[in-house]
């Protein structure tokens, strides 16, 4: 486990991050494989079917994941205070929610998948695959909650390795039963489903084994383990408000989703590919993002908030050098990351200007990512939620609608909407950040006048 209070900031959010980082770009890699072995093999319709499907996963998942964001920063604040009996009430409960969760959403995703691919206006043609993609993944949500749940203990106990080392095999294992799955015994999107359903539960099976062998006070003990309220109540005001905000952005996908849809198949072929290619260039700001949100609540937690603004300055600069260097590729490579997925030509004219048009804001989609990193490492989660109400609904879908309908500009339109949302964000998180209303809400009280700066 890591101690982030001391070390040189810099330093300790690049070592902190960068597990995570691979993590997620293994773990965008097999979805990418999955979108790529669909297009390749099984054709335009199939890939389509692969990307609506995602948004709809997102957002059945999007609550449950938000609240595992409060478990990684209160027990990231716990860390920071030495208290590990907190810790322990905190992870038990933890364990309980991720289970229960895992199967009451199971059954609710399988009945509901074809109802809500129905509402986001997919084409006859594209609705049985989608549905099918859909279902096989849903059944799987008890390992995805899984390997999430224990992943948000790691991090908040400062071990960012360990899932990238886990999520390096299930990649592995992933791509090869891709391959096997679908080009081999010809199973179409289903294959490629089941490929990631077994891939996220050797992930969980295997993050169960390190965290029993390794940490006593997150050890998985089904006689042992004990609910406490006081501490699921915490776990929710820090992470309903992430939730709720992840809820949010997933609706907004999806209605996104259902605006692209009404383009025809190319478009969404086109969507669905430039998105997965956008995703993974986004993944060093958001790990960066949630590499900060640790450091803070350890730091919180010590009282080190000078420490905390240092890390904030540091990893703000990491974040615009990286998001400038993908925005070059996006803008110079973006037909060729594209020819990755199909050869369509209209599919591949289309998704380059969405790599074009999006990627050349990648920087203010980090920065304010970062900002929100600190808020919610405080435990000032209300603030980015707001942030995301007003950049996704109050900009990124009424511009989109303006933007492709009456001002003529088409799918571009819909592009140019991301970028619009991304930039109210940042403004609105930068002034918040500087007010420093952040610094009043964490989970350790101390008496007026009690700091430990470092």
């Amino acid at each position: 486990m890591k101690d982030l209070t001391k070390g040189n900031e810099t330093t300790q959010l690049i070592s902190f991050a960068l597990p995570m980082l691979l993590g997620n770009v293994f773990q965008q890699f097999y979805n990418m494989v999955d979108s790529f072995v669909v297009g390749r093999f099984v054709g335009t319709n199939a890939l389509a079917a692969v990307g609506t499907a995602f948004p709809v996963n997102f957002f059945m998942i999007s609550l449950i994941m938000g609240i595992f964001m409060g478990s990684t920063v209160l027990i990231a604040q716990f860390f920071g205070a030495k208290d590990k009996e907190k810790i322990k009430a905190v992870v038990d409960t933890t364990y309980i929610f991720l289970f229960v969760a895992g199967i009451v959403m199971t059954f609710f995703g399988i009945l509901s998948a074809k109802p809500i691919l129905s509402l986001m206006k997919v084409p006859p043609e594209i609705m049985g695959e989608a549905v099918t993609y859909l279902r096989i993944i849903f059944a799987g949500m008890l390992p995805t909650f899984g390997y999430n749940g224990v992943s948000a203990i790691l991090r908040g106990l400062g071990d960012s390795k360990t899932p990238l080392y886990l999520l390096i095999i299930s990649t592995v294992v992933n791509v090869v039963l891709d391959l096997v799955f679908v080009v081999v015994f010809h199973w179409g999107v289903a294959g490629a489903a089941w490929a990631t359903v077994i891939a996220q539960a050797i992930s969980f099976i295997g993050a169960l084994i390190v965290l029993d062998k390794r940490v006593p006070e997150a050890r998985f003990d089904t006689k042992g383990l004990k609910w406490n309220a006081d501490m699921f109540r915490q776990m929710l005001r820090i992470g309903l408000p992430s939730g709720v905000q992840q809820i949010l952005v997933s609706l907004g996908m999806m209605t996104l989703s259902g605006i692209v849809n009404s383009r025809g198949a190319a478009t969404m072929a086109a969507y669905a590919a430039a998105s997965r290619i956008d995703s993974l260039a986004s993944m060093p700001a958001m790990n960066l993002s949630s590499a900060l949100m640790s450091f803070t609540g350890q730091n919180m937690g010590a009282g080190k908030t000078e420490r905390v603004k240092r890390g904030h300055l540091s990893a703000i600069g990491l974040s615009a050098a990286i998001s400038i260097a993908m925005t070059l590729v996006s803008v110079f490579f973006g037909e060729q990351l594209m020819r990755i997925f199909t050869s369509d030509a209209e599919v591949i004219a289309i998704g380059s200007r969405y790599l074009v048009i999006v990627g050349s804001f990648y920087i203010a989609f980090g920065t304010m990512f970062i900002n929100n990193g600190v808020m919610r490492g405080a435990g000032d989660v209300f603030i980015p939620m707001i942030s995301t109400l007003l950049a996704l609904w109050a900009v990124r879908i009424p511009c989109a609608l303006l933007f492709s309908g009456p001002l003529g500009m088409g799918t571009d339109g819909i592009w140019w909407s991301i970028p619009a949302g991304w930039t109210i964000g940042l403004i609105f998180t930068s002034i918040y950040y500087a007010s420093g209303r952040w610094k009043t809400k964490t989970a350790i009280r101390r008496p007026v006048g009690e700091v430990t700066e470092g």
